[in-house]
């Protein structure tokens, strides 16, 4: 039997969710607002948090999802007036900075990897394989750039400089928040956006982030001793260890490998 002692004030309490994996990847295990939104909701809702901590381990992915991800988090963070700190693992590079640059405050470890503030396209070109195979590409379009960026045509001049103009819009969104995040905090004589990646005291001293420390540490010397952690994290159906889902995880987490070895990791 629990008996609740009238104007006992509780320990203070600090929600924890762990933004771990590319973002918008195809399968489970990538993060995209769809799947974070309830997690997200429990968060910052439930049990009246002091504040919600964000472990981020991400090499970055989809620009929109990293943007509806941060979005949401501001959100919520102004909804219910709890502040949001962020602490970066391994990588918070390209979308992991963006959504690390959604909390008020960004802690490293000191080999953390942070930055890669730009906007990337690739892919292949396969059309002297075919033409050597002796195989015809046949293409018909309404719309001279329905076919922009085939990888089996040649590339064309014209489709490259729209796919820049993209890149460069999606550079300066980027920007942007960045900007609106970290304000004051940067170091407006460096170059910052040009998609280089730093260490965290070299971060540090950019303004990119704040500082280095860890979750518990940094959060003990700052509600004391005494404060309590609750995890949230997304839930996976027991169904979807079995089929087709199998594959789908499979590879994305290739990918997502790909996605962290650019970074050394």
């Amino acid at each position: 039997m629990n008996l609740r002692i009238p104007f006992l004030k509780k320990p203070p309490l600090v929600s924890v969710v762990r933004l771990h994996g590319a973002i918008g990847m195809a399968g489970r295990r990538s993060l995209n607002d769809h799947a974070l939104a309830p997690v997200l909701e429990r968060a910052f809702r439930r049990g009246k948090p002091d504040m919600v901590a964000l472990e981020i381990n991400s090499p970055g992915g989809s620009p929109v999802q990293s943007s509806l991800i941060g979005a949401r988090i501001r959100q919520l963070s102004e909804e219910t007036k709890v502040p949001v700190v962020a602490f970066v693992e391994d990588v918070a590079a390209s979308g992991g900075y963006w959504l690390a640059a959604a909390a008020d405050e960004i802690w490293a470890d000191e080999s953390s990897v942070v930055g890669s503030i730009g906007v990337i396209s690739a892919g292949f070109g396969a059309q002297v394989f075919l033409a050597r195979q002796g195989i015809e590409r046949r293409v018909y379009t309404a719309g001279k750039s329905k076919s922009m960026l085939d990888p089996f045509r040649a590339e064309n001049e014209e489709d490259v400089a729209r796919l820049q103009v993209i890149l460069g819009d999606i550079h300066d969104n980027f920007i942007a928040h960045v900007k609106a995040r970290r304000g004051q905090k940067l170091d407006t004589t460096k170059e910052l956006f040009t998609g280089e990646i730093w260490l965290a005291r070299r971060a540090t001293d950019l303004g990119l982030i704040d500082g280095i420390g860890h979750l518990k540490p940094k959060m003990k010397a700052r509600f004391g001793d005494k404060v309590k952690f609750r995890r949230h994290q997304m839930r996976r159906p027991f169904l979807a260890r079995f089929g087709a889902q199998v594959v789908d995880d499979a590879v994305a987490g290739i990918e997502e490998r790909a996605a962290f070895a650019r970074f050394g990791l």
